[in-house]
């Protein structure tokens, strides 16, 4: 009890020292201040506009490199000004108002083919647009309320860099911490693959959703280290200690992978021995040591109690040696396998957490990647003009994306004219812009988050309402759920919304709006359902139709993984960045493919298309992936060995196999006799490795893999 109560503590402190709460504090600090400082000098309409302007730019504030920062809002705040002169003018007629929502909500939903964060800009142009539609001002007061809400923007943008600059480090420590939480839960759900009560196929299931939290993790850290130039450029301590931290963290992440074996063939060997509930408690403390380490990080302090792992994993040692006397013909060369791992992994742990608590790290900055190598880890948009006109046809899925979303903010547009109750008509406007995605499994979650959260967001408000009447006591409530608005946005959008709504109402009731409880609910409720019938009835993108594409993704990049694995093995000179690139694309595509996947679970049955197919192949390719890793580790140790001749023939004909598959899906082709192609080699020249049977097994379970990966996709096609 005493633990758990420490546990849930130790959450609830990271979670105030995560960038989530940063993130929030800043927006909410960011929106609120100029509306603060002019109410104490009797402008509090001006403060509100400016807060506007601020409120708007915030949504592109998302994590990242400080200059990609910088330029989105610059960017966006030249779109908050044009957007807002022109609907301030359209607005003065029905007619050209519903153009300027159709084309605008159009024009900005196409913003998603250059990425996450342009599509950001293209949501606060289409925020300040709503928010202009029932603004009452006069022509010739639109310039100067657009330059005022231009005013708010630039604030912010401003503000935001402040922020950044006071620490510049505080982003990437977060990010990092929060990084290395989740692979702590991997690895405990690894844990649970060597405990015989647990059912393998549903902790697979949780496996793959996991890998896709530390995948998107990964890459943010990626965005923020490789990307700011005071992280790879300036040699001080903290932004080098982050670089090799992380770099470590993701070879600790491939070690993990790395401890994959046959677990029904293991618990069938070794149930009766003990020993695997003794490997799963080792894990189980390895990840609770993860956990202390990336609270070390986020929280930015020293943690001077270091559990050692050596007694445990020399007491498995010897239960692993007890196994091979007493049970005579048992070999027990996996089991020393996975041990090879845990101490691997527990160096690693080690090396991280020294970081952390060294007073100097001078002598730990000489083995970093040069800083000419580490844009390779990150991938770069293109912002050529030519990609937006590319996708203006019907095999764009962003095309139909932003088509659909012109289409549905037109018909909200006239049910709110014509149906909605009270003078907030946008909200059904606002409604719509949340919740449609480019995806339907993406906007039906959005659609009942959105409605669970208003109508519980809604109780509440009014509950504070109607029995605190204090203004001071209502003020510090606004404070407290715009904080939790801003915070959960990322995080629990669900959560964000309860949030939100209370945070509105109370603050509607300051600015003397009234009680407008029952119009916000009703004209989400009208948006909710708009979005939600248009997302399944017009242009409706259903993942069976695209993952296709995710499967060709993954099985190139398992190839390309196998071929460095190959070439290492043959004695060719594989260098660490190219062979780390190797494996970064294997994560990530993999990662991308069990989301692809998740994403179908949730669409209606009737699209759910061969799914029982899709779910083993996104398996069957986890364990292909996690094989591969298994080798890699050997490899990395021994690259100096050649294969035997046998084994390299193993590892063509999975090449040969994969890529067939690969042709099938219209994937890419990975040419294995030329550039890449292995030499030949006799039987005379070639120096077999001290645990080849071991390798030999794992090559072989590999060729089958990929052999089961050729039939379900040979299912999938049928």
């Amino acid at each position: 009890m005493k633990n758990l109560m420490k546990i849930n503590t130790r959450e609830i402190k990271s979670f105030f020292y995560s960038q989530y709460f940063s993130d929030g504090f800043r927006m909410s600090l960011g929106i609120l201040l100029p509306s603060l400082i002019l109410m104490q000098f009797h402008h509090f309409d001006l403060g509100l506009t400016l807060s506007l302007g601020a409120l708007c730019i915030c949504t592109i504030d998302s994590p990242g490199p400080l200059s990609h920062k910088r330029n989105s809002m610059a960017i966006g705040n030249a779109f908050l000004f044009v957007v807002a002169v022109v609907t301030g003018f359209a607005r003065l007629n029905v007619f050209t108002l519903g153009f300027e929502v159709a084309f605008f909500s159009f024009l900005f939903s196409m913003f998603i083919v250059y990425g996450n964060r342009a599509a950001s800009v293209g949501t606060s142009a289409l925020l300040v647009m709503i928010f202009m539609m029932d603004k009452e001002a006069k022509p010739d007061q639109i310039l100067v309320l657009s330059a005022t809400i231009l005013g708010g923007g630039i604030w912010y943008l401003l503000f935001s860099l402040l922020f950044f600059g006071i620490r510049p480090y505080r982003a990437a420590q977060q990010t990092l911490g929060e990084s290395i939480s989740d692979i702590a839960d991997f690895l405990r759900i690894k844990a649970d693959f060597y405990l015989p009560e647990k059912d393998i196929n549903e902790n697979y299931r949780k496996l793959v959703s996991q890998q896709i939290k530390v995948s998107q993790h990964q890459d943010a850290v990626r965005e923020i280290l490789f990307k700011s130039r005071i992280m790879v450029k300036e040699s001080t301590n903290a932004s080098r200690i982050l670089v090799l931290a992380f770099v470590d963290l993701v070879d600790m992440f491939e070690q993990i992978m790395a401890t994959h074996y046959d677990y029904g063939y293991i618990r069938e060997k070794f149930k009766a021995t003990g020993i695997l509930n003794e490997i799963a408690d080792t894990l189980q403390g390895m990840a609770e040591e993860l956990d202390n380490v990336a609270y070390m990080v986020l929280s930015n302090t020293r943690n001077k109690n270091r559990p050692d792992f050596d007694a445990a994993l020399e007491q498995l040692k010897s239960g692993i040696d007890e196994i091979r006397k007493n049970e005579q013909g048992t070999s027990n060369l996996v089991l020393k396998k996975i041990l090879i791992n845990l101490r691997d992994l527990n160096d690693r742990i080690k090396s991280i957490r020294n970081y952390y608590n060294s007073r100097s790290s001078e002598a730990l900055l000489d083995n970093t990647i040069s800083n000419d190598e580490y844009s390779k880890f990150v991938t770069h948009q293109d912002y050529a003009p030519h990609i937006f006109f590319d996708n203006l046809s019907f095999g764009s899925a962003a095309f139909k994306h932003a088509l659909r979303v012109s289409l549905v903010c037109l018909i909200g547009f006239i049910i709110a004219k014509n149906f909605a109750i009270g003078h907030h008509s946008y909200w059904v406007l606002l409604t719509i812009i949340v919740i449609l995605k480019p995806g339907f499994s993406l906007s039906k979650q959005r659609n009942y988050q959105r409605l669970i959260g208003t109508i519980s967001g809604g109780i509440i408000g009014i509950a504070i309402l109607l029995f605190i009447p204090g203004k001071d006591v209502q003020f510090i409530f606004l404070v407290v759920f715009m904080l939790g608005t801003y915070s959960f946005l990322r995080l629990n959008y669900v959560v964000s919304v309860i949030f939100m709504t209370p945070y509105v109402l109370i603050l509607f009731k300051f600015l003397g709006v009234g009680f407008v409880v029952e119009e916000r609910i009703v004209d989400t409720i009208i948006g909710s359902t708009i979005a939600f019938v248009a997302s399944y009835l017009i242009f409706p993108s259903w993942e069976f139709e695209k993952i296709q594409e995710s499967m060709a993704d993954v099985i190139h990049a398992n190839v390309n993984y196998l071929i460095k694995i190959a070439e290492g093995f043959l004695g060719k000179d594989v260098g660490t960045i190219e062979y780390k690139l190797a494996r970064k694309d294997v994560f990530v595509k993999s990662a991308n493919l069990s989301a692809a996947f998740e994403r179908m679970t949730s669409e209606p049955k009737s699209k759910q298309k061969k799914i029982k197919e899709v779910h083993k192949f996104v398996v069957l390719n986890h364990i292909l992936s996690s094989y591969i890793a298994t080798i890699a580790s050997s490899f990395s140790i021994k690259s100096l060995h050649k294969a035997p001749v046998e084994d390299l023939k193993l590892i063509k004909r999975s090449i040969a196999v994969l890529n067939d598959c690969n042709k099938k899906l219209d994937g890419r082709f990975v040419d294995f006799s030329t550039g890449k192609a292995l030499p030949a080699v006799s039987e005379e020249t070639v120096p077999v490795l001290a645990d080849d049977v071991l390798l030999k097994e794992q090559l072989g379970f590999i060729n089958k893999i990929s052999t089961d990966i050729a039939r379900v996709t040979e299912n999938i096609l049928n």
